[in-house]
């Protein structure tokens, strides 16, 4: 699609920035408080599976704040714009939260290896298990598409179609969406010890496991 014939895009493209620059400095000084007053933890290097998670989890977050915004104006379902607000507030919170992280432990946002890297790298018990193959999960490439994420083709679609159809193909695409992100936050704590990290990723995987039930019985009302 055309930027250039998409006002629309555009201006919600332009919010999304807003929303997620100013959510990382109310998180980066809410994370530098509290990260003063926790536990001393080693930091996180930027290979680090911390970091990787921090990097592709914000990536992850922005197009599912992208999305939301989308539908926002496609839509004037009560349930359906309470939910994408939801999404798009709590989602665009954490990308700040998560680019205050890289930001404390001092390593670039900027990743020096392929994306998902971190999640072909063994747990803490030495295994080298990335929830793929034997237990139904993803198998994850290094530089791969990252699991869940819409296409552009899909993206595009999206911005063509309004009402129940546009709910829909928002909820189809983020039901596959959480799944990712889930498998995503789980892959962390078999990763992880680091207090922050730990504690954000259980958050996500209790409100994203809520929220696909939730959009499950959303889409079946609209089958």
């Amino acid at each position: 699609m055309d930027l250039e014939k998409s006002p629309k895009r555009a201006l919600s493209t332009r919010l999304i920035v807003g929303m997620i620059l100013g959510a990382t400095l109310i998180a980066g000084s809410a994370f530098a408080i509290g990260f003063a007053a926790a536990p001393v933890n080693p930091m996180p290097d930027s290979t680090s599976a911390e970091a990787g998670f921090s990097r592709d989890m914000q990536t992850h977050h922005i197009q599912a704040v992208e999305m939301s915004m989308i539908l926002l104006d496609r839509t004037e379902d009560p349930a359906m714009r309470m939910l994408a607000e939801d999404i798009a507030t709590a989602q665009q919170h954490q990308v700040g939260q998560m680019y205050a992280w890289l930001s404390v432990w001092g390593v670039p946002q900027a990743a020096p290896e392929p994306s998902m890297t971190w999640m072909t790298r063994p747990t803490l018990e030495g295994a080298n298990h990335d929830h793929s193959g034997e237990d139904g999960g993803t198998a994850h490439v290094p530089g791969g598409p990252m699991p869940g994420m819409a296409t552009p083709e899909q993206m595009a679609e999206l911005e063509t179609l309004s009402g129940v159809a546009a709910e829909k193909l928002f909820l189809e695409l983020m039901i596959t969406h959480h799944i990712a992100g889930v498998e995503m936050a789980e892959a962390i704590l078999d990763r992880s010890t680091n207090r922050a990290v730990t504690d954000a990723a259980r958050g996500m995987v209790l409100v994203q496991q809520g929220e696909i039930d939730y959009m499950n019985d959303l889409l079946d009302d609209r089958r």
